[in-house]
């Protein structure tokens, strides 16, 4: 039996036990840690199956994104029988400041550099030339033509996160 061949089952076992443990457990994080396992047993078989584009894909969109967000709403909505005393912050004004300085300064970076002159961009070109995987190619496409509206979306998902997370904290103060 080849490793490939091996690697292929090893996967396969760990998708198909994992979805099982999805289905099973009683309690929804632990099920969705096995989901977690699912989601990485799948980008497995795609590097197996030579879709590596669709691995990343599964790790970064799945894995990264969707279930981080599946834990913390889990985490955000249950409710506990204890009251947590409200902390009150006091420091608007300076993280204010800071949040907006930092902002200012990473927006006129991005619309400052040159992109053709930094050498690691020249040989990742080159070197994505030569190669059959199109995903050196699509990440130097991703972090020099589209990296402002790939900075918005991040950001945008982050605000969405922090709303959802002082909504739940919200409904927790009654």
């Amino acid at each position: 039996m080849s490793l490939v061949t091996l690697l292929f089952y090893v996967f396969a076992l760990l998708t198909v036990g994992s979805a099982l443990g999805v289905l099973l457990f009683r309690n929804v994080l632990y099920a969705a840690f096995t989901l977690l396992l699912t989601f990485l047993g799948l980008a497995g078989l795609y590097v197996l199956a030579g879709a590596d584009l669709l691995a990343v894909i599964q790790i970064v969109i799945y894995v990264g994104g969707i279930l981080v967000l599946l834990v913390f709403g889990v985490m955000l909505t249950q409710r506990t029988s204890q009251e947590y005393p409200a902390s009150r912050s006091h420091n608007h004004l300076l993280g204010l400041l800071v949040a907006g300085g930092l902002f200012t300064l990473f927006l006129i970076m991005i619309v400052q550099v040159n992109a053709e002159h930094l050498g690691w961009i020249a040989s990742a070109s080159s070197n994505a030339a030569g190669q059959q995987s199109t995903l050196a190619g699509i990440g130097l496409k991703l972090m020099t033509d589209a990296v402002l509206p790939f900075e918005v979306a991040g950001i945008l998902l982050l605000i969405a996160l922090i709303g959802a997370a002082y909504i739940a904290g919200k409904g927790q103060n009654r």
